[in-house]
């Protein structure tokens, strides 16, 4: 009998990585070989109960079952323990001259409706009245026509439309947007607000356990797409948010921060159907070549 196969203490990591058959796909066995040295050396390195490791699959159970189509608690447990952000920035760190990148967030459930370049994503009359402005770039600053600007943004009291679909109108504060030959976007909107994560499932309990407060900065989502280069997922976050510098789920980065501007000028708050003053925001958005294909 080969002794390797006999589970111990000391050689646990190893007999599990031996059970992989010699089929296993290369980067399987990298990725979850890994991965269970890691667990090993933690539940040792912790010395694990049986209580806690009960405690630990009922809330990894409860996380999964808390999961809907419109709620996803799993990316959310991802977001506040910081792997979200650290894959992210893992998959981005030679990307020096594309614009930087952030958490995609659980809200990003539906597809945004498909609006023109001007019209107002703000659906349901709240929030003080906002003109975003952008152009989408390659690397070296040259125009994307045609590229796809994905936005979304929670309500001025802090929700996103899935979580209220019978509060807020279907599509509220979100848009799809395409740019023209200068490679530039505007469209109107409110200014984003701070708001909390949902904390009534297991997510908030960790959170409460640990210490640490629920909220997300001020900030709209983008999703940015062009023919021939990498999509970006980044935020543009408010300048003056008294959460910049605790983000939940850690997703700000200095160079995506911007001033929301005050602008008094009656005339242009009309042509707009703003109320005056109302505020504007400039958010370009640089987007990395791909390289062509052998």
């Amino acid at each position: 009998m080969n002794n390797l196969s006999l589970f111990s203490e000391e050689k646990s990591a190893e007999v599990v990585l031996a059970s992989f058959g010699e089929g296993t796909d290369p980067r399987l066995r990298h990725v979850l070989g890994a991965l269970v040295r890691y667990l090993h050396d933690f539940v040792k390195e912790v010395e694990l109960t049986n209580e806690e490791w009960e405690a630990a699959i009922g809330f990894l159970t409860e996380t999964g079952q808390t999961c809907t189509n419109v709620r996803q608690e799993f990316i959310l447990l991802s977001d506040v323990l910081g792997v979200s952000m650290l894959v992210e920035t893992v998959n981005n760190r030679s990307l020096e001259l594309a614009t930087e990148s952030t958490v995609l967030g659980p809200f990003h459930m539906v597809d945004s409706p498909i609006r023109e370049r001007g019209d107002t994503i703000a659906l349901d009359g709240k929030g003080r009245d906002c003109l975003v402005t952008g152009r989408v770039t390659n690397e070296t600053g040259a125009p994307l026509a045609n590229a796809t600007v994905d936005v979304w943004q929670a309500n001025a009291e802090g929700f996103y439309d899935v979580q209220q679909p019978d509060v807020q109108p279907e599509g509220n504060l979100r848009g799809l947007f395409t740019t023209d030959d200068n490679g530039e976007f505007w469209f109107r909107s409110i200014v984003p607000r701070h708001y909390p994560i949902p904390v009534d499932g297991p997510v908030g309990r960790l959170l409460q356990a640990t210490g640490r407060h629920p909220h997300r900065p001020a900030h709209v989502h983008f999703l940015a797409t062009a023919k021939g280069h990498r999509p970006l997922v980044t935020h543009l976050f408010v300048e003056d948010c008294p959460y910049l510098g605790s983000d939940v789920v850690f997703g700000v980065k200095e160079s995506l921060v911007r001033e929301f501007a005050e602008v008094d000028d009656p005339s242009g708050a009309a042509e707009l159907g703003f109320d005056n003053p109302y505020c504007t925001v400039h958010f370009d958005v640089a987007l990395l070549s791909k390289p062509e294909p052998k």
